[in-house]
């Protein structure tokens, strides 16, 4: 079952930039989809177009269409989007700093009731036993890896059916990513969740994804299954770091990036 659907999407930013540039995605039940691509590309707009939170930065959809479970979501608003089930963790600001862990876990905008979301909190306790030893404390004192478990806690106790995941891997360390990467994919199984996982981190992603889309200047150019795309040469050799015989100069990826050899 197709459970997110993007045709062709547009968004722009006022009247002159448009950052995403005609792309279409699937997302399957049950599958962890990776969008990768440089910074700037448009995969953080892709997100907030998904989640309804382009408003924010005076960007708006001006074409194509974004369904979830068969529904048009494209002109809803955030909570409304939320109460669907698409919960976004977001690439910055992931937690609020004055708030203890616990009252972290409760301060979104969750679904259901008080009981089903105190059995969630204690659902992402189980998954994140660090959290359950930190929940009196503040969430501005806790390191980069605590403050990125939370946020996913915070956003499993909202009830997603489809978890949007902006950035996991910025400012971590690799053991620190593979340890959430981890927790992931145990996530997904266990909840039975739909995961978009966006990230710079081409290796990371590829690592957990059963399907992952490439983004260039706001368009696809590259999309199949994660392991078609890991033996990909382009995919090796200017995301993975796998260059074959001497090492790249700034000048040669330059002339990669005018040269767009995705499709040769």
């Amino acid at each position: 079952m197709t459970l997110l659907a993007i045709d062709g999407l547009e968004v722009t930013y006022g009247r002159a930039i448009t950052a995403v540039q005609g792309i279409s995605l699937r997302a399957e039940a049950g599958q962890i989809v990776a969008l990768l691509g440089t910074n700037g590309a448009g995969k953080t707009t892709t997100l907030r177009a998904i989640s309804g939170f382009l408003g924010l930065d005076d960007a708006r959809v001006t074409d194509g269409s974004i369904a979830f479970a068969g529904e048009r979501i494209e002109k809803r608003l955030p909570h409304e989007i939320a109460r669907r089930g698409i919960v976004l963790v977001p690439e910055r600001d992931k937690v609020f700093p004055n708030l203890t862990v616990a009252e972290n876990l409760f301060a979104p905008v969750a679904r259901g009731t008080r009981a089903a979301r105190q059995h969630r909190a204690e659902l992402v306790y189980r998954f994140f036993p660090r959290l359950g030893d930190l929940k009196n404390r503040i969430g501005g004192l806790l390191s980069g890896g605590e403050r990125q478990m939370l946020a996913i806690g915070s956003a499993l106790v909202c009830g997603p059916k489809l978890l949007l995941v902006d950035e996991l891997s910025l400012g971590l360390a690799p053991v620190v990513v593979e340890d959430l990467l981890r927790r992931l994919t145990e996530i997904r199984r266990e909840l039975d969740l739909t995961i978009l996982l966006v990230d710079q981190s081409a290796a990371f992603a590829l690592g957990i994804a059963d399907y992952a889309y490439v983004m260039e200047n706001g368009r696809i150019v590259l999309d199949g299954g994660a392991e078609r795309l890991r033996q990909h040469g382009d995919i090796q050799e200017f995301y993975l770091g796998q260059v074959a015989g001497a090492r790249r100069s700034y000048r040669d990826v330059k002339q990669y990036r005018r040269s767009r050899r995705w499709y040769g």
